[in-house]
């Protein structure tokens, strides 16, 4: 991947301005998830074994233009001092030139982190004047943000066209990751796709069709195309509106041989709460609700996972927050987690609920790549060109 920060670059005394993606989730002001803040930790080292001067840009929360003082980056400063055991300081100066005279006193290999980004108007409208502003404030410039290179801002995309800029460690790995899944594929490649609406992984879905051999649909997306195939869904999460969807998923899947995997058996209970039981897709009554995917299903699922040399997952297979309705999401984890160990696979994890079901069950390590991008993640699996990768690489 061209464009890409390698060692062989001198930066020695150079100011460099790295955008990262530090919108960690936070509790009265405390962070409760820190992996964002953890994937960009090897690339600050590169640059700082380099001599860089390093300044970060970043965001946290939709100020929309404004001071919040429950979004600033202070507290992100100081947890991200902790982890790499040096002081990062934090400059809440606006961006003029009284800042740039300060960070030029910085010394080598020192890290500075400014306000967040979003805390100016400017950013998020992709101000050309702004983002020329943002890129007189060093000589270098290095995106390892790729949860935030879908969206067109100033630090994002129109920085480039100011100053050198690069691709960082990170944004390279998740970048590399994803085209082993959708452009570099070793088959048999499989996707395992959950989640409430299939409205929202729709375009997914037609975009990977014509690329993947197998895809196993769960959750509440496998309700509404097992409502749509005339099976009784009770009281489950499904559109009702979605039938030319499924339709078309089923025609593509012919057109490009690809096997639509669904449950024929589930668990199900009368609420949320409840306890569950194992019925097949054929005896779901009106007061009942699926919430997991069956013993007969997981075997299914284990058999596809135990064949495949790629597989990619995205979404439960139910809703695991409740232990009686996890076991099909905890299944699927442990199948993949087998094969990646032994590197049978090349498997990839990603968006928010998958994420997060990998660290209840403390599976973090047994995936070959797990994104933590979220919308990004999702709008390059749609087959989108991301303004952010676009800027720095003209080919993509």
């Amino acid at each position: 991947m061209k464009n890409t920060l390698s060692k062989d670059i001198d930066l020695k005394g150079k100011k460099v301005l790295l955008r990262v993606d530090l919108n960690v989730p936070m509790k009265n002001g405390a962070i409760t998830e820190t992996s964002r803040i953890e994937k960009i930790i090897p690339t600050i080292e590169l640059l700082s074994e380099k001599q860089a001067k390093i300044i970060i840009l970043s965001h946290i929360g939709r100020p929309k233009g404004r001071v919040v003082k429950e979004m600033s980056l202070k507290p992100i400063s100081e947890k991200l001092s902790i982890l790499l055991k040096k002081n990062v300081m934090f400059n809440n100066s606006a961006i003029n030139e009284r800042i740039n005279s300060e960070l030029n006193q910085i010394s080598n290999g020192s890290i500075v982190m400014l306000e967040n980004i979003r805390f100016n108007k400017e950013e998020e409208s992709n101000d050309i004047n702004f983002a020329k502003k943002i890129s007189d404030l060093g000589d270098v410039y290095v995106n390892d943000a790729f949860s935030c290179s879908h969206r067109s801002h100033a630090s994002i995309d129109a920085i480039t066209k100011y100053i050198p800029s690069y691709f960082g460690l990170q944004i390279a790995q998740e970048i590399s990751a994803l085209e082993r899944i959708t452009s570099k594929i070793e088959k048999p490649v499989s996707l395992i796709i959950g989640g409430s609406k299939i409205s929202t992984k729709f375009k997914i879905i037609n975009n990977l069709i014509k690329k993947f051999d197998n895809i196993v649909i769960v959750g509440g997306m496998a309700n509404t195309i097992l409502k749509h195939i005339g099976k009784n869904v009770g009281n489950s999460i499904c559109e009702i509106n979605s039938g030319s969807l499924v339709k078309e998923i089923f025609e593509n899947s012919k057109k490009y041989n690809c096997k639509i995997i669904l449950p024929n058996d589930v668990v199900v209970s009368k609420s949320l709460n409840g306890s569950g039981i194992e019925k097949d897709t054929d005896a779901v009554s009106d007061n009942e609700m699926i919430l997991d995917i069956g013993p007969k299903t997981i075997s299914s699922i284990e058999k596809i996972i135990n064949s495949s040399k790629t597989v990619l997952w995205n979404g439960p297979a139910g809703y695991f927050e409740n232990t009686n309705f996890q076991n099909g999401t905890k299944k699927i984890l442990d199948a993949i987690s087998r094969r990646s160990i032994n590197e049978k696979i090349f498997s990839v994890a990603g968006g928010g609920e998958t994420v997060a079901a990998i660290n209840k069950f403390k599976k973090s390590k047994s995936f070959t790549f797990i994104s933590t991008a979220g919308g990004a993640f999702l709008e390059y699996l749609e087959g989108k060109t991301l303004p952010g990768i676009k800027a720095l690489n003209k080919d993509v």
